[in-house]
């Protein structure tokens, strides 16, 4: 044990959950070059092929297997040390790295998180925005704020709060295309919707469920390219209010009929839930989502901020 490095270990641990050095090295902020480089030491150290590696990535071969079992604990371990030994000496240091869907990340997260640091100057918040759900399991992330509400007791779960969802268009698309005064008229109309064999959560919004019947001619991934898209005038979309509102471009559509609402949830395991770090970073978010609960639902144009 003497000659192992916890450095190698992690980065062991990174190309373990990637299942490729590419995709760790963005994680690890580490070149591939070295993170091949301390594989081959990691592996010189212990005596064992730790991946077999490929075209398509690392595969841990079984002696890889046993190690990760081993490191995983003793991660698991080092947290809970962080936790119970240093106490609030070291409390409100370091890192958290949070997950969220695309548009709520970018969109409303990103400058509460920045005011978040600015409170406590010596913590770093890595925002991981995405249009997928982080892995806690994989540990890509301390903490992710989900539309799903996971189904497992292994994680702490909280809910943070309601949003609403409604159909957008632009003036100038709703002035050249048929009167909508109801939701059959949307049918008529140029739809902008998700893929929907590549949704990635269950209550993620489906139109061909919604409304069977609409026309869809733009299909994207991406909750912020179909706004966009909207936008330019070239059709309509079911967007969140928090992401919509602000737009003064974009005009709600129906707003007294359609009443479509999801929900977030805050989740983290429970050995991250005790660090002095991640319980203030989620104090403040549901703090600042109490605030915001009528922006979120579409009824204020204004978002609240903690003083």
């Amino acid at each position: 044990m003497n000659r192992l490095d916890w450095d190698n270990l992690r980065v062991f641990l990174g190309v373990a959950r990637a299942r490729s050095a590419l995709e760790a090295s963005h994680a690890l902020g580490l070149n591939q070059s070295t993170i091949s480089r301390r594989l081959h030491r990691l592996e010189g150290d212990i005596g064992s092929k730790l991946f077999d590696r490929h075209s398509h990535g690392h595969r841990l071969t079984s002696a890889g297997h046993r190690l990760l079992e081993h490191v995983e604990r003793l991660e698991s371990t080092l947290t809970a040390m962080e936790s119970d030994v240093f106490g609030d000496n070291l409390a409100l240091t370091g890192e958290i790295r949070l997950g969220a869907t695309e548009g709520f990340g970018s969109y409303f997260l990103a400058p509460h998180l920045a005011h978040f640091c600015t409170r406590h100057p010596a913590i770093t918040v890595e925002l991981l925005p995405m249009p997928r759900n982080v892995n806690l399991s994989k540990r890509e992330a301390d903490a992710s704020i989900t539309v799903d509400r996971p189904t497992t007791d292994s994680f702490v779960t909280s809910k943070l709060a309601e949003y609403r969802l409604l159909p957008y268009a632009t003036s100038a698309y709703l002035s050249q295309h048929p009167r909508i005064a109801s939701v059959a008229d949307l049918v008529d109309h140029r739809w902008i919707d998700y893929v929907d064999d590549l949704l990635f959560a269950d209550q993620q919004f489906s139109l061909c469920k919604w409304l069977p019947s609409a026309r869809v001619f733009l299909r994207s991934t991406s909750v912020i390219a179909q706004m966009q898209a909207v936008r330019t005038g070239l059709g309509v979309a079911m967007l969140p209010c928090f992401l919509a509102t602000p737009e003064k471009d974009l005009l709600p559509i129906l707003s007294d009929e359609v009443d479509i609402t999801r929900n977030f949830w805050l989740v983290t395991s429970a050995e991250r839930r005790e660090l002095a770090r991640v319980k203030a970073l989620w104090d403040y978010l549901r703090q600042v989502l109490e605030l915001n609960r009528d922006f979120l639902m579409g009824r204020s144009s204004e978002i609240v901020w903690l003083p």
